[in-house]
């Protein structure tokens, strides 16, 4: 099966069951967005490509490791040999980090407001990297809203101040305020993500009661300044009810002003547990769709150093899934 297709047919079911050889060291679990919570997931490479999916013993879908690593993907009738890949902290060849496990706004996607998440110190933030430095290219670092945006910020900068000592490439994935992309680029950030999450505002302030839609998207357009084509990312998530057009709209505002978006399969949680995942056709549809756009605008996500358009494993990205 192309690896496109196959990684759209993953994408679409969200799991797989995992069987053979004991594969403990190739399960992570995530301490935010929607996957917090659940039993862990895995990645799935066929050479540089890697796909991401959530163990489930209910799956259709079946992942046979033999050993080492080495492992078969059973799925629709067909079988394909790979590789798991160990993830670091959270995805392979980085420490992406949550630095607070917890949120007071509710996303209406996210489970992490449910969920009895803290705050990790910055010590264990430094221990966590010390502990994966051999097995890393780069830092990443995401955080809930324990108190307030600008408390977390403000935190999240002493963070960044501590993680200077592994001259590592690092990116930033935090909820904006006004002079946030300003702060992160005094600190030697070199990429940042502020997600927009909704194809149109009407949807945005109905899956992010609280959040603006205004502020996050001055933080997009002040970072391009700072860091460059290329280096700023935005999620936006497929399947909270907009059309094929109103995505194609958004991706083209994204990269219009040199902003990258990151189409992001919804996973069913929250409140929205009971959606479904969109369809592998409708992915592939919106890969299309994204990959002409980013070319005409000059813009390739291949070059991605940071956090999710370098992993890759959770989205079709365009320049590294082709």
């Amino acid at each position: 099966m192309e690896w496109i297709r196959l990684k759209a047919r993953l994408l679409e079911a969200g799991s797989v069951r995992l069987s053979g050889e004991p594969a403990i060291q190739y399960i992570s679990r995530s301490a935010a967005g929607p996957s917090a919570g659940s039993p862990g997931s895995l990645f799935f490479s066929i050479g540089a490509r890697r796909v991401r999916v959530d163990i489930d013993d209910a799956s259709p879908i079946e992942v046979v490791h033999r050993g080492g690593g080495e492992a078969d993907l059973i799925i629709d009738g067909e079988q394909v040999s790979g590789q798991l890949e160990p993830a670091a902290l959270h995805c392979p060849r980085q420490a992406y980090i949550t630095v607070s496990g917890a949120c007071i706004f509710h996303c209406r996607y996210c489970s992490v407001p449910g969920l009895p998440g803290r705050r990790k110190t910055i010590d264990e933030i430094v221990d966590m990297v010390e502990g994966v430095a051999d097995r890393i290219d780069v830092i990443s670092i995401t955080s809930g809203v324990a108190r307030s945006v600008e408390e977390e910020e403000a935190y999240v900068l002493k963070v960044l101040e501590a993680l200077q000592q592994f001259s590592l490439p690092i990116g930033v994935s935090i909820y904006p305020v006004p002079g946030t992309p300003a702060r992160l680029h005094a600190l030697g950030v070199v990429e940042v993500k502020f997600n927009i999450e909704a194809a149109t505002p009407v949807l945005f302030s109905r899956v992010c009661p609280g959040l603006s839609w205004e502020g996050i998207w001055n933080a997009l357009r002040e970072s391009v300044a700072l860091f460059g084509r290329d280096r700023v990312y935005s999620n936006v998530i497929i399947g909270l009810g907009e059309t094929d057009e109103e995505l194609e709209r958004v991706i083209e505002d994204l990269a219009s002003i040199g902003i990258i978006a990151v189409l992001r399969p919804l996973t069913p949680a929250g409140s929205l547990a009971d959606r479904s995942r969109p369809s592998a056709d409708r992915l592939l549809r919106l890969y299309k769709i994204h990959e002409r756009i980013l070319k005409e605008a000059g813009l390739d996500p291949g070059r991605a150093l940071t956090m999710c358009a370098a992993c890759t494993g959770c989205d079709l990205v365009p320049g590294r899934d082709a």
